[in-house]
């Protein structure tokens, strides 16, 4: 499948940002072929073989809806989702515990002299802005990453629009630009616009990560990616 990654690059790379004058040059050249054929005759040709012309047509057709359904149609899909932040959960849950029925503390004894130590409080600690692979490859919104308890980490996407398209999925990765070697899969993307959380696996180590990347795993194409600096 590398051949359609590499396809993707060029399409969106070199020739996306000249799309109006190449749509325009595409269209002239169709119906200058169109009228060339008539010119010749092939039209004739074609009825007079209406039986191969018909099977020709449908096995192009039947390769052409199902491949341009996968490879095309994504691209003009949306979908939104709207996850609650980890942090407002925590604030949530701070103020039902102090709303509840208040019961007697037990008085310190005299020989206790450690000072009690503070409940954790969920935090980020990297964030970032998304930006698209290229002009047709867009991405926006931001990226936090929020530790929710000791140790223990969520990725959090907000105010986040991206360019759908096939077999999106969401890594961390140690480069700053995008996918490399050692990136770890948080899973599917969940949608195109909204905001929402991914669980960073237990125990990995951030200090090796430096971006959250929208990637397309089929053909290795990056979609979006947000460089990670350590929050103020």
């Amino acid at each position: 499948m590398t051949i359609f990654g590499d396809l993707e690059r060029l399409i969106a790379e070199d020739l996306y940002p000249y799309r109006w004058p190449i749509t325009i040059a595409f269209v002239l050249a169709i119906a200058a072929a169109a009228v060339f054929a008539y010119r010749m005759g092939w039209h004739m040709i074609a009825w007079r073989h209406r039986l191969a012309t018909g099977v020709i047509a449908a096995v192009l057709l039947a390769v052409a809806i199902p491949a341009g359904d996968y490879l095309l149609s994504p691209l003009w899909e949306r979908s939104h989702l709207e996850e609650e932040s980890p942090l407002v959960m925590a604030s949530d849950d701070m103020g039902g515990s102090d709303s509840a029925t208040p019961t007697a503390e037990p008085q310190p004894s005299p020989a206790a002299t450690d000072e009690p130590t503070p409940p954790f409080e969920p935090r980020v600690t990297h964030s970032g802005e998304f930006r698209g692979a290229d002009d047709f490859h867009f991405g926006r919104g931001k990226a936090l990453l929020i530790e929710t308890g000791p140790g223990v980490y969520t990725l959090r996407f907000e105010e986040f629009s991206v360019r759908n398209g096939p077999d999106l999925f969401v890594y961390l990765s140690p480069s700053a630009e995008g996918n490399a070697e050692g990136a770890i899969n948080l899973g599917g993307l969940k949608a195109t616009d909204g905001a929402f959380n991914y669980d960073v696996p237990d125990g990995t180590d951030l200090t090796r990560f430096k971006s959250a990347i929208v990637w397309c795993r089929q053909f290795s194409v990056l979609f979006a990616v947000a460089p990670l600096v350590p929050a103020p």
